[in-house]
């Protein structure tokens, strides 16, 4: 068996809503794996149920073979779990935090002193060790939370949107021990950051409203708009009537106006040129052609409008 993640047939119902429907994946082993959707898609209950944290309402989840109904103490011994929130003990020290989670799962001082300093020394946080997790700026805490699931040496490591909040440097430090980790367990991640998921992952899920909508790598998920050509039209006068007009063409398939610029999205290449027939040359700043995003492919899926 070479899938270190099972989900089959999942359901989850919290009286009349379903927040998750009949989904089903496998994630091989060693795979960095994401799963992407709008507020309330399903994405933590999902974790929530890998975790243990919660019992599915149909269907069975397995980790390395285990399942999460029946086994729920061995799937835990072989998870860890990176939370949305960093829930750091503030009267320990950060190596306090690491030796209660080492001790809670049974390890030895032997094995585990050794594990946390290589840990701690990996993550830049060694010479903070003696520090209490309060007086660290929120990339040092992230990273420690990292640390802590690490500690007892997981094979699946869950990732909770883990650099909601951090600034661009700590956000890039974490992705590094993310991927340092590939080669030695399968994580499952989940985040809002579409950069994130297309720099880190080897394949993703979009989900929304509790089902999987789409699954594959960035490139491909990306190659869904390959047909559709994407472009920035920027005006320098009249942008008013050029909407009015642009919007009015049978073949313009969307239209999404930021201040002067008109995003286009166009059949191909050459529907340019009748557009262009349409635009005083006079009044145009520049057009350029976009290449589509993960982030394209995410809203074409789940929809423009704002979820509570």
């Amino acid at each position: 068996m070479n899938a270190s993640i099972v989900l089959r047939n999942i359901c989850k119902q919290y009286g009349p809503i379903r927040a998750v429907d009949d989904f089903s994946i496998e994630v091989e082993r060693g795979t960095i794996f994401g799963l992407l959707g709008p507020n309330g898609a399903g994405k933590t209950t999902l974790v929530n149920i890998l975790t243990t944290l919660i019992r599915p309402t149909g269907g069975e989840a397995f980790i390395e073979g285990h399942s999460t109904l029946k086994e729920g103490r061995a799937v835990r011994e072989l998870i860890g779990v990176v939370p949305q929130i960093n829930n750091l003990d503030r009267y320990l020290t950060a190596r306090e935090n690491l030796v209660l989670h080492a001790r809670m799962h049974g390890m030895e001082a032997a094995e585990y002193n050794r594990r946390i300093d290589e840990l701690l020394e990996m993550t830049g946080l060694y010479g903070r060790r003696n520090d209490f997790p309060d007086i660290f700026s929120g990339g040092m805490q992230r990273r420690l939370v990292v640390v802590r699931a690490l500690v007892h040496n997981p094979r699946v490591l869950f990732l909770d949107e883990p650099t909601t909040g951090l600034d661009p440097q700590s956000r890039r430090a974490v992705w590094d021990h993310i991927r340092a980790l590939k080669a030695k367990m399968t994580i499952f991640l989940t985040t809002h950051y579409m950069d994130e998921a297309d720099t880190l992952c080897d394949r993703i899920v979009i989900m929304d409203r509790g089902k999987a909508l789409v699954d594959g790598t960035a490139a491909q998920l990306k190659g869904r708009l390959g047909r559709s050509s994407i472009y920035e039209v920027e005006f320098l006068a009249n942008t008013d009537r050029y909407e009015k007009a642009l919007r009015a063409i049978p073949f313009v398939k969307s239209l999404v106006r930021e201040g002067d610029v008109l995003r286009l999205t166009l059949p191909g290449e050459e529907s340019l040129k009748p557009l262009m027939e349409k635009i005083d040359s006079a009044d145009l700043r520049k057009i350029c052609l976009h290449e589509p995003s993960l982030e394209d492919v995410f809203i074409e899926l789940t929809g423009k409008e704002v979820r509570e």
